[in-house]
This record gives structure tokens, C-alpha cells and sequence, in this order.
């Protein structure tokens, strides 16, 4: 005759172990997938991002989901991914030949000598240092090729899962607000969070990094610097980074001119670049942050260079919506606090002992 078997836990200590194994559970699978975490954050602020043509082509015309989703995917590709590749592959053919321009770089360095009265270092010196980092691009680029692999199999997990987020739009919603730990109310301030982050820091980086690619392109080929378009291109790129952007491009373009002799060319770029481009730069930072998002530009700054440090370039997004959450649970909590108090209040006073006469 069998006994029944009895539990050694009480009800409360396996509530308890349960939230401890799926705690535990979701590090170990959050660790596992750590190299491929930017492919879901990424489809998650793509989506939100190209929400709204989604919900216009698909709730309000009536298109097929499947089709809007695939072009929508399209559209991800040939503007986002192909131009960075393009890019990228240029810039890597310019690194690889970099041993090639010792002459041209000894000739900058001869008339900077000339410029400033200075001795800045010696023919051998520079060409060593020019062999030296053509070695070690050499040597970097085949660690470059696993790593661009790395990224396609990204890319592509990116787009699978853009793709469901789209086709099972309301599964997904409704099982996100089903598991998690938040009120409805605080579920809707943390989606307004989200979608001002986004249009902040996504679609007003987007254009505000167009412009001041264009800007860059223009400064640089109106100066008479050589292959304008490609570094207005990079100029594109380094605009997402906080606070340096565009001078990265243009700063040592004056400093080529410098060098070249063209001291007005060169003065030329650092003064339209200094008062033009960037003052161009912060004025849609922060019409564009505001209008867009409503998004302090103070919290984008610090949460860009958290998000750098943390998630590479997609923390240029996520790190200002980190500190948004932050800011939006802080509220939350507050008024958790506050709603508590107004509670315990009235029972606090029914509950004290009367005072003696």
C-alpha cells in the first residue's frame, strides 16, 4: 500500500522557489543569448518605429499583414542594412591599402613641420608606424570577416523576429501586458516611454544625421577636399555619436588643407563647420527631440553614452530609454507610495487608541 507523499515546503517557501527558478531560468537564457540580444532590442524598436505605417497599411486600408510586414522588411534592408554594408566594405578597402600613402603622409607631416617650426618625427619614424598598422589591419581583418558573419547572422534574426512581431501583433501585445508586473496605467506611461524614445532617438537621429551628412559633403567638396561624398557619408555615421559627430569628419579635413598649403581652405572649413554645421546639429537636436519625443536633450546625452558603453550603436536608443523607464518607475513609485498612505490613513486614525480626558 503506497502513502502519499508529503511536501517538506510550505505554500509560501514554493512560491518562493518558484520565482527563484524562473529568476534563475531566464539569467541563464538571457546570459546564453547575451551575443544576440541586440538582434531583439533592435526588432523591437524597429517596430515601434515603423508601427505606424503598419497599423495605416493594415488596420486602416485592409492590406494583407504578411505583405505589409514583408515590405516593411524590404524597406529595413535596402535603407538601413545596404548602405552600411556599402560603406563599411569601402572603408575597409581604404584601411587595407593604408601602407600604400606613405609618401602622401610624409609630405603632410614635412609641411606641418614648415607650418608650425616644429620637428614632429622622422622619415623612418613614420614610415614604421604606416607598416606597423597596415600589419595589424592585416592581421585585423580575417577577425573582421567572423565578426561581419556575426553581424549577418544578427541582421537576420533581427528581420525573423521583426517579421513575427508584425504578423502576431496581437499575441504578442497581449502577452506582454499579461506578463508583466505592472498596472495598466503604468504599462501605458511605459509605452508612451518607448514611442517618444524612438521618434526621439531613432527618426530625429535619422534625419538630423542626413542633414548633417549632407552639410559635411557639401563644407568638404566646396573647400576642395578630396572625395567629398564618401566622407560625407562617414560624416552620416559619426553624427550619431554625442557631443564629437561631424568634427570627427570635418576637423581633419582642415587639418589636410592645413597641411597641403590651402590655409584658407582650411580656415574656411573650421569656421562654416564650427558655426554652421554644429550649431545646424543642436538646433534639430533639440527642436526635433522636443517635438518628436519630448525628450530632454540632457537625457539623451547621458543616456546615449550609457547606451554606447552597454549595447554598442543600438544604445544610442536604448540608453535614453533606459534612464525614460527610470524617470517613469520613479513616478510610478511614488505614487504607489502615495496612493498607500491615503489607504492607511484613515484606518491609522480609526485604529489608535482614544486619548485619555
Amino acid at each position: 500500500m503506497s502513502h502519499p507523499t508529503h511536501t517538506i515546503y510550505t505554500p509560501y517557501q514554493r512560491h518562493v522557489l518558484l520565482i527563484v527558478v524562473l529568476v534563475a531560468l531566464g539569467s541563464l537564457i538571457l546570459y546564453g543569448l547575451g551575443s544576440y540580444l541586440s538582434a531583439f532590442l533592435g526588432a523591437g524598436i524597429l517596430y515601434v518605429a515603423l508601427r505606424p505605417w503598419y497599423a495605416a497599411l493594415v488596420h486602416r486600408r485592409g492590406w494583407n499583414r504578411q505583405l505589409v510586414a514583408g515590405l516593411l522588411l524590404l524597406f529595413t534592408v535596402v535603407t538601413l542594412m545596404v548602405p552600411f554594408y556599402a560603406l563599411s566594405t569601402m572603408l575597409f578597402e581604404r584601411l587595407r591599402n593604408i601602407g600604400q600613402y606613405t609618401d602622401q603622409a610624409l609630405a603632410v607631416v614635412r609641411r606641418l613641420e614648415r607650418l608650425t617650426g616644429y620637428s614632429l618625427t622622422s622619415e623612418q619614424t613614420v614610415r614604421t608606424l604606416l607598416g606597423q598598422l597596415a600589419s595589424a589591419i592585416s592581421r585585423w581583418l580575417p577577425t573582421l570577416a567572423g565578426g561581419v558573419l556575426h553581424l549577418v547572422f544578427v541582421m537576420a534574426l533581427l528581420l525573423f523576429t521583426l517579421y513575427y512581431l508584425f504578423v502576431q501583433e496581437e499575441a504578442f501585445l497581449h502577452n506582454l501586458r499579461r506578463y508583466l508586473p505592472f498596472r495598466p496605467d503604468t504599462l501605458d506611461k511605459l509605452r508612451e516611454a518607448l514611442q517618444n524614445n524612438v521618434r526621439a532617438n531613432v527618426v530625429a537621429q535619422v534625419l538630423i544625421s542626413i542633414v548633417q551628412g549632407v552639410l559635411t559633403g557639401l563644407l568638404l567638396w566646396v573647400f576642395g577636399v578630396p572625395d567629398p561624398f564618401f566622407w560625407g557619408a562617414i560624416g552620416f555615421f559619426v553624427a550619431f555619436i554625442p557631443v564629437l559627430g561631424t568634427p570627427l569628419v570635418w576637423g581633419p579635413a582642415a587639418l589636410y588643407q592645413f597641411a597641403h598649403g590651402a590655409i584658407g581652405q582650411g580656415a574656411g572649413i573650421l569656421l562654416v563647420g564650427g558655426l554652421v554645421v554644429m550649431n545646424v546639429d543642436n538646433l534639430l537636436r533639440i527642436l526635433l527631440a522636443r517635438r518628436m519625443g519630448n525628450i530632454h536633450p540632457l537625457v539623451t546625452l547621458a543616456g546615449a553614452t550609457l547606451g554606447i558603453i552597454l549595447f554598442g550603436i543600438l544604445g544610442l536608443v536604448i540608453g535614453p530609454l533606459l534612464l525614460s523607464y527610470m524617470g517613469v518607475l520613479l513616478h510610478v513609485f511614488a505614487q504607489e507610495n502615495q496612493r498607500a498612505r491615503a489607504t492607511e490613513g484613515p484606518a491609522a486614525v480609526e485604529n489608535q487608541p482614544a486619548e485619555k480626558v
